[in-house]
């Protein structure tokens, strides 16, 4: 899953960027207003970490021109922004009143500074999870069971071993499932701006999901992209 952490003070933004990523999300940084905006229209992201008091504007802004646009209708095309992107509200404000205000204009969640890692990563699958629609913590898709916070997969109850980039694969997969993804709409929820990819990257990846998890799991839509169906889910 991709986040756009919004962030100028450089430490936070590194110790952010390190822990999520250790974590298993793609992670860009961005350190105002004006490039965050940017960020959103180019590209899509999974969730948004919004810090509030930024050198060019208040977060908030940010926040009130997202939740503006108009969403899209008739179209399986997602335009961008996306005014639906879930945003976490992260900074030192820790008034009752500042807080009922971040949630009032649009923030899905709100936490203060300081903060542990392991809520904010917890904070951050809820909203995941509520985005996509789920109410269980855990992806049931047949035999299949993925837990996202512990970043593991049974199959017919059986640990399977997978890498954190196979997990990543098959979590956005199981998360669009019905929907055909193509490499690069994959990829765009993989990498962020500095990664480096292999132009194959991604069907070694599916071929390695295949092989441990039955090889009518993900289908290719040839020409297309990739795909679960979604009568496979309980």
């Amino acid at each position: 899953m991709r986040i756009l952490v919004v962030e100028d003070d450089a430490g936070i933004a590194s110790g952010l960027c390190s822990n999520l990523q250790q974590r298993g999300y793609a992670v860009d940084v961005c350190d105002s207003v004006a490039s965050a905006w940017s960020a959103l229209r180019a590209e899509h992201f999974d969730a948004v970490l919004l810090d509030l008091g930024l050198p060019d504007g208040d977060g908030s802004e940010l926040l009130r021109r997202l939740r503006l646009i108009a969403p899209a209708t008739g179209s399986a095309i997602v335009t961008l922004p996306d005014p639906s992107t879930p945003v976490l509200i992260v900074t030192a404000r820790d008034q009752v009143h500042q807080r009922i205000a971040g949630l009032d204009q649009g923030a899905d969640d709100y936490l203060t500074k300081p903060f542990d890692v392991d809520e904010l990563d917890a904070r951050l699958r809820a909203l995941l999870r509520r985005s996509a629609g789920r109410a269980s913590p855990t992806i049931r898709y047949g035999e299949i069971e993925a837990d996202p916070a512990a970043r593991t997969v049974r199959l017919s109850g059986q640990l399977i071993d997978m890498s954190p980039r196979e997990f990543s694969v098959l979590l956005v997969l199981l998360e669009a499932r019905g929907r055909v993804l193509s490499r690069q709409q994959i990829e765009e929820r993989l990498y962020n701006w500095q990664s480096s990819i292999d132009s194959n990257a991604i069907e070694v990846h599916i071929h390695h999901l295949r092989r441990k998890l039955g090889s009518q799991c993900i289908l290719t839509m040839r020409g297309v992209g990739y795909f679960m169906p979604w009568d496979s889910a309980p």
